[in-house]
């Protein structure tokens, strides 16, 4: 986004962790972190991965400037040969990750990285805190374009977004998550995508009259004549000099008005009511968007009352992800590399879905040939082979539960974006993921797509992979 050095947005302990590392000979040592979430925001049935790029961005310019060693000397808890050694620090190992817009599910690894321990430990707070928020953002996007069956949203929430980057990656996500655009005038420039935006109240306060505000407008935007009709009352004014605007400046030159906007009141009652105002003054072809704190469950009440509504305008529900504001995805150690020999790890917890799976691990999506539609996903041993004939899943909880997939395609979700510090990965542009992403989404029954009491999808684990987690739980008992 800018030429700030983001080395230091790391959690202190972090390099605490790290000059202890380097203290004890063990900077060389080559480990493998995972990054994974263990529950979808809202109780959906699915989540929308998001901010690989930025993290591309990060990693290529992690980097300690003299400043920073310097900072870091005055705590006096760092030794000279330690800071020494982060004067040349740069990334030199290697990440897969699942690409943006992919449809991601709890457990998954969904970015490994494999490096010398003291760069896989100082990436972990940047790395969580891009995936966790653009992903976030993303999901409640996903969700929203889902409740409005097909109408555009718009991403207003810039206003309301915790900070700059908030607004603008939030934004990004939104997209990525569905969105036809954004009010984010900055990420309509960077990423290419669709500025939107008429007016608000103070525009229509600032004339005399609203019919002058509504005429001004006209006057300037003809071809684009979207006006805001709820400053003083909906009905009795804000339509009354819309529709006389309308025929006073833009029929006459043979232009249509684009629609309305609604902000405030009972949005589904008003909506109906507008639209039969419109239809008879003969401007059917003129839209009602609505806009006021919307999320899902809003719009979804407000089509099922039969609101008259063409596109939606969605901001601090949606940027904030306000119904539930963590992603919560972390970041564990998975394996350490000994004399080339891959050693498992496990985190063991009273709290089972704390339990993390060992070991360097795949992730691998199975389609019906028959409809299209994921069946499930399996999280393999990165060593292991998927048969092309059939394929025996059950349930990590309830291994009882089994079932043979058949007629299936099968294809890895993970690509490969660094190798030996080297960029080998071409990020796609924000159109191409946010396509990837409805792609991806078309491949998702409808039960596990719903919003409330979604159908769980199955993510379970290979055999070898149950049986390796299974061993090192019963070795550790």
């Amino acid at each position: 986004m800018d030429n700030r050095n983001l080395t230091l947005v790391t959690d202190f302990y972090e390099l605490t962790m790290s000059n202890a590392y380097f203290e004890k000979g063990m900077q060389d040592t080559i480990v493998y972190f995972d990054v994974f979430f263990r529950q979808i925001p809202d109780n959906g049935g699915y989540a929308i991965c998001a901010g690989l790029e930025q993290i591309i961005d990060y990693v290529k310019n992690l980097h300690f400037t003299k400043d920073d060693i310097e900072y870091l000397r005055s705590f006096k808890k760092f030794s000279d040969d330690f800071l020494e050694y982060l004067e040349n620090f740069k990334f030199t190992g290697s990440i897969w990750a699942i690409p943006e817009g992919t449809v991601i599910f709890p457990n998954e690894p969904i970015i490994t990285v494999r490096a010398p321990i003291i760069e896989a430990q100082v990436l972990e707070t940047t790395i969580l805190m891009m995936l966790n928020h653009e992903s976030l953002i993303a999901t409640k996007s996903s969700r929203i374009i889902a409740a409005a069956k097909g109408r555009p949203v718009m991403e207003f929430g810039a206003r309301r977004a915790h900070n700059v980057d908030a607004a603008v990656f939030g934004a990004r996500a939104a997209i990525i998550g569905g969105c036809a655009g954004t009010s984010c005038t900055y990420t309509a420039q960077k990423f290419n995508v669709i500025a939107s935006g008429t007016m608000a109240h103070s525009f229509v306060q600032s004339f005399n009259s609203e019919y002058e505000a509504f005429k001004a407008y006209a006057e300037t935007y003809p071809d684009d004549c979207l006006l805001l009709i709820d400053t003083y009352n909906s009905v009795e004014s804000g339509i009354v000099n819309a529709i006389k605007v309308f025929n006073d400046v833009l029929v006459p030159r043979g232009i249509r008005p684009k629609g309305v906007r609604l902000d405030s009141g009972d949005l589904a009652y008003l909506s109906k009511k507008i639209r039969k105002i419109l239809d008879d003054a003969g401007f059917a072809d003129c839209k009602i968007c609505v806009s006021n704190a919307l999320d899902e469950r809003l719009i979804t009440s407000l089509l099922n009352q039969g609101a008259c509504i063409d596109s939606f305008g969605v901001g601090e529900n949606l940027i904030t992800a306000k119904s539930n504001p963590v992603f919560g995805g972390v970041y564990k150690l998975a394996a350490i590399e000994k004399d080339g020999k891959i050693i498992p790890k496990i985190k063991v917890s009273e709290n089972t879905v704390k339990i993390t799976n060992p070991g360097f691990k795949k992730v691998y999506r199975f389609y019906s040939k028959d409809s299209g539609k994921a069946l499930a996903d399996v999280i393999t041993l990165a060593d292991e082979k998927i048969s092309e004939d059939n394929y025996e899943i059950f349930d990590p909880q309830n291994p009882w539960r089994k079932k043979v997939l058949k007629n299936y395609a099968v294809r890895p979700l993970h690509e490969e974006i660094f190798k030996n510090g080297k960029l080998v990965y071409n990020s796609p542009s924000l159109s191409d993921i946010s396509k990837h992403c409805k792609e991806e989404l078309n491949t998702l029954w409808d039960e596990v797509r719903r919003l409330e009491n979604p159908h769980r999808y199955y993510v379970d684990l290979s055999h070898n992979l149950w049986n390796l987690k299974n061993k090192m739980l019963n070795e550790i008992k």
